[in-house]
């Protein structure tokens, strides 16, 4: 996927959700996967055109595994003109040595959280930006319906009263697929992470269940995530503009001329 595609959609979910406002300075959370990273880059080169004027902060956790070097991080931020941050902490030995936890990642999420939402504060952003994808919607559905037993999923939007900030999810309707050939195409410098628990959660087994199924019905991700927008769940029904075309095949709606303009130079990209 080119860089015009990225930002198409990521700039639709921003206009439906109301995701930027005039000034508005945004924390990313930059784990250094592939994610963080796209949204990062998209984020980046949408302050050329978006029709409200946003700053941006790179902000990366570090949770203290071996072997992860965010050098090359922190050379992309430098070339995309973010300032990059990185938070040491010793979450690893708290989560893994200390507490002995036998599911520590929602442990090791929440201290994570912790960390990066005070680096925000300290840098004066009023908002926060995680790389949540399609295929990331879909999954933590289905894991609240199995193991929760209700029909629930995180938000494009939430506001988050203890700390006044805003966290928003502007990839929401770009898919794990389409990632994977951004970050191939633009070459981005992805950290592994050396977390002994990656790739045996709960969410790792739904995500190769929807794989299988994928492989039956065709259709499966845009008919679970139509449900999802369709749903009852507050802050899923957009609040911007509604599309009025498709090219494609992908739903996309009238922008600004200028911000439509500037779009155009990104097309060769």
């Amino acid at each position: 996927m080119k860089l015009q595609q990225v930002l198409n959609r990521v700039c639709k979910a921003c206009e439906e959700y109301q995701m930027i406002e005039e000034g508005d300075r945004i924390a990313v959370g930059v784990s250094g996967g592939k994610d963080s990273l796209t949204l990062l880059y998209a984020l980046a080169h949408m302050r050329r055109f978006f029709p409200k004027e946003f700053e941006l902060e790179a902000i990366t956790v570090d949770l203290g595994f071996p072997g992860m070097d965010f050098s090359p991080v922190a050379e992309l931020c430098r070339k995309l003109g973010v300032n990059y941050t990185v938070v040491e902490t010793r979450i690893a030995d708290i989560v893994h040595t200390y507490k002995k936890e036998e599911n520590p990642c929602s442990l090791c999420a929440k201290l994570r959280r912790g960390s990066f939402n005070e680096k925000a504060q300290e840098l004066n952003c009023n908002k926060t930006a995680y790389a949540h994808n399609l295929d990331d919607v879909i999954e933590t559905m289905l894991l609240s319906l199995f193991y929760e037993g209700r029909f629930s999923c995180f938000l494009p939007v939430t506001h988050l009263d203890k700390t006044g900030l805003t966290l928003i999810r502007p990839l929401i309707y770009v898919r794990e697929a389409d990632i994977k050939g951004f970050r191939n195409l633009y070459r981005l410098p992805v950290v592994e992470s050396t977390c002994p628990a990656a790739g045996r959660t709960k969410r790792q087994y739904v995500k190769e269940l929807v794989r299988t199924l994928q492989a039956e019905i065709p259709d499966l991700k845009k008919s679970l995530f139509h449900a999802i927008k369709t749903s009852s769940i507050p802050g899923w029904q957009p609040a911007g503009p509604i599309p009025e075309t498709r090219l494609g095949g992908e739903e996309r709606h009238k922008a600004p001329n200028s911000a439509r303009q500037q779009r155009i130079s990104f097309e060769n990209e």
